[in-house]
């Protein structure tokens, strides 16, 4: 199997990347994050045309998660136990999607931006991050041998050398021990990063901002990754970042991550 993760920023603009990426690379499995879309908007009829079944979440023009697979969905969650909601308590934000596809559990994941520091977010984020830790690490708790992937766009920096400046990052967000330390405390609760495994090199990065002319300067950031369970860790032949999908016009500002599974 061929299951890839890809912040799509915005499904609509880009579905047609988004059914060339599934035919050029013969994935089994898309998860994707910031489809910035209603559900009712989400343009399903495309993926069904090509032989996938989809599920999503969104609720505004914000966020937005989906699974999209072309080897079934079952047992589809729209977040995980303890998600924490932002602001209004009854409103858990559209950032987490679980399905089953062929027997490997992914989930698709848009872990909060965080803002800055000073900002509540900041706070949500780190609360979003420790509750996702005690989720996950039940489920492997409950069941050693599960096959599960927690594939998306974590808005952490976990090295230095995941960014092009560290220096630049001073007072942010991304790069910050208590941010570092959230995204470290899965590994604890029994996943792999696997996208480490098999790309350790320094300045692999999967975004690059709009602004400031960060692609052609390869000024990005590495913050798109895969945390698996140790059966799945096991089955992983290979990972690939596609670097050439943030070129052209149209572009993402992130590419996609995948991850070869072998039976």
């Amino acid at each position: 199997m061929r299951i890839a993760t890809w912040n799509i920023n915005s499904v609509r603009s880009r579905i047609d990347r988004a059914l060339a990426l599934l035919e050029r690379e013969d994935l089994d499995v898309l998860a994707l994050q910031e489809t910035k879309v209603k559900d009712a908007a989400f343009p399903t009829a495309p993926f069904l045309e090509a032989g996938y079944q989809v599920a999503h979440t969104g609720h505004s023009q914000w966020n937005g998660v989906a699974v999209i697979s072309r080897v079934g969905i079952a047992d589809v969650e729209t977040h995980f136990a303890g998600q924490p909601p932002f602001g209004d308590p009854a409103a858990i934000e559209a950032r987490a999607l679980g399905a089953t596809c062929a027997g490997i559990r992914v989930w698709s994941l848009y872990v909060p931006n965080g803002r800055e520091v000073t900002d509540p977010h900041y706070a949500y984020k780190l609360e979003w991050l420790s509750q996702l830790q005690a989720a996950s690490a039940g489920w492997l708790a409950a069941d050693p041998s599960a096959r599960i992937a927690l594939m998306g766009d974590w808005n952490v920096a976990p090295l230095d050398t995941d960014v092009w400046d560290p220096s630049f990052f001073t007072g942010k967000t991304h790069l910050t021990a208590p941010e570092r330390d959230a995204f470290a405390a899965i590994e604890r609760g029994g996943y792999q990063e696997i996208t480490r495994r098999f790309l350790p090199a320094e300045h692999t990065y999967t975004y690059w901002d709009y602004q400031r002319l960060s692609f052609p300067k390869n000024s990005g950031m590495r913050i798109d990754f895969a945390y698996v369970s140790p059966a799945l860790a096991q089955q992983t032949a290979g990972v690939t970042i596609l670097r050439d999908e943030r070129k052209g016009k149209g572009a993402s500002d992130h590419v996609p991550v995948i991850l070869d599974i072998q039976d």
